[in-house]
């Protein structure tokens, strides 16, 4: 992830946790509930707040976290009650493990040569039929915006960007609007992708 971006989240840490940490997010949360079991291993692969992660921990999934900000990792600890590891999304090495990956709105920091390896990545991490949820802004913007680095997709756009990627297809996509108080105008491409062998 771009360095700048880090640096935005690290200082920004607390006013990104207040923002976010409250937001009503289950109609998505539980669109990859109705998909897997209770007990099902899922990886919070940017976890920001905590707040997913702690949403799966109570309604009985195993859930490892990851963020690559310092200070969101010492804050959604403190949330979810677990260690939150302090990892960049290309330092993901897992094979075979999990059921499914929870991206909200954090692998749409990478530019697109780096997200064509880092969804790879993911890929292998998955268990077969192992699914993922990610969400971008909807869009065709790739740069930086407001101090941090953005890749939108469309639907479309999306399509073509993982034509190439092996084992993954979206399952689902559907487009909603930002939930936080203010951000109401802007669009979100929201995606379930699905491992097959």
């Amino acid at each position: 992830m771009d360095n700048n971006t880090l640096d935005y989240y690290n200082q920004n840490a607390a006013s990104f946790v207040e923002n976010t940490v409250a937001v009503d997010f289950s109609d998505n949360q539980n669109r990859i509930i109705e998909k897997l079991h209770k007990g099902d291993y899922i990886l919070d692969f940017g976890c920001g707040s905590g707040r997913d992660t702690k949403y799966f921990i109570d309604r009985g999934f195993k859930v490892d976290a990851i963020d690559g900000s310092e200070e969101l990792c010492k804050h959604a600890s403190e949330y979810t009650g677990i260690k939150v590891k302090h990892m960049l999304f290309q330092e993901l090495n897992d094979t075979d493990k999990y059921d499914a990956i929870w991206a909200c709105s954090s692998i749409l920091h990478l530019p697109h040569n780096e997200l064509r390896s880092v969804l790879q990545k993911m890929v292998s991490a998955l268990k077969n039929n192992g699914i993922i949820y990610t969400s971008f802004k909807y869009g065709k913007h790739e740069g930086i915006r407001n101090g941090r680095f953005f890749s939108d997709f469309t639907k479309e756009s999306f399509d073509e960007f993982i034509r190439d990627i092996n084992q993954i297809q979206v399952v689902e996509s559907w487009i909603t609007c930002d939930v936080r108080p203010g951000r109401e105008d802007e669009k979100w491409l929201n995606l379930l992708l699905k491992k097959e062998v």
